[in-house]
């Protein structure tokens, strides 16, 4: 199968490139170039801006197209268009940041979208989910039952250049004293890179349409911080934490706080259509096998995280 992947070299679209051309598809990636391209030679390259349009895909016809780099609708529609007539099948990866702040558990693909944002940049967390549902309906109106929309939640794993995952990831592998947020209690969900990549595939060979949420197992933070190797751990109470800036505690969301919906989503129609999950103690070793020399920043600097643990008397 010729497949075209739009945004191929960063983080998720390698691992769909690779996914691919290990189920002996023939991936061509359009990429800006900037991205450090560590494909291999085999794969074809075509190199352009999503901002300046599909024009270097002129006269190309593939059997499917992936877009993992659409952010906006004025980057979707133009290649949406162009390829209407010359790709059979289009999967966009968009972001369960469509469903906004959801009150109902857990999220399922019925459940309501946030109102669509047709015009902005840069993205932003307030724009981002809106922005992601126009491009869906962007896709849909175009390809209709010929496309399928993926909404995966935080994607994890090697060669992911964000610190979400690999700021708790790094500091359990330490085996020093780490703060845990709140008291284990409240949920975590994150999905594989490469489970996402490879259920695309599965999409693409059996023709599935539709939207489909792609998350991981949803686990507790205490067993989300055993599955990272954490030992010594500070567990530091919400109210603790209350004042600071979250963005600290990466993927840290009190249970009943904003998003916490989010940490709480249903991929049952995923799962009975093929999707499979990596044990996520796997996700972590091969994560921090890349990240040992990666050299990804923490978000919460060793000296603000040593003031947080400050706050608790005994307990580790």
């Amino acid at each position: 199968m010729d497949v075209l992947v739009l945004g191929g070299t960063g983080f998720v679209g390698r691992h769909v490139v690779q996914a691919l051309g290990s189920a002996g598809g023939r991936p061509t990636v359009f990429a800006r170039g900037v991205t450090l391209d560590e494909l291999p030679a085999a794969v074809e390259r075509v190199w352009g801006d999503r901002n300046s349009g599909a024009g270097a895909l002129d006269g190309r016809s593939w059997d499917a197209c992936v877009d993992v780099s659409g952010w906006t609708p004025r980057q979707v529609r133009p290649f949406a268009e162009a390829l209407a007539g010359r790709v059979a099948r289009y999967v966009y990866i968009s972001a369960v940041s469509v469903y906004g702040d959801p009150t109902e558990r857990p999220v399922r693909e019925t459940h309501r979208l946030l109102p669509p944002q047709h015009h902005g940049e840069p993205v932003d967390q307030g724009s981002y989910g809106r922005l992601k549902v126009a491009c869906e309906n962007v896709v849909t109106s175009v390809f209709g039952d010929r496309c399928a929309v993926l909404r995966p939640q935080t994607v994890v794993g090697p060669y992911d250049s964000t610190n979400r995952y690999t700021n708790w990831l790094d500091r359990a592998a330490s085996g020093e004293q780490m703060l845990a947020p709140g008291d284990g209690s409240d949920h975590v969900q994150v999905v594989d890179v490469r489970d996402l990549a490879r259920f695309v595939g599965t999409v693409l060979e059996k023709g599935l349409s539709g939207p489909y949420n792609i998350a991981g197992p949803r686990l507790t933070w205490r067993e989300f911080l055993d599955a990272l190797g954490a030992k010594k751990l500070v567990w530091v109470l919400k109210e603790q934490l209350e004042g600071m800036d979250f963005n600290e505690l990466p993927l840290y969301r009190p249970e009943l706080g904003p998003r916490a919906a989010l940490m709480d989503v249903c991929v049952d129609r995923a799962l009975a259509a093929g999707l499979t999950l990596t044990d996520p103690a796997t996700t972590a070793r091969d994560t921090r096998a890349w990240s040992a020399t990666a050299g990804v920043p923490l978000a919460l600097s060793r000296e603000r995280e040593a003031e947080l643990m400050g706050r608790v008397s005994g307990g580790v």
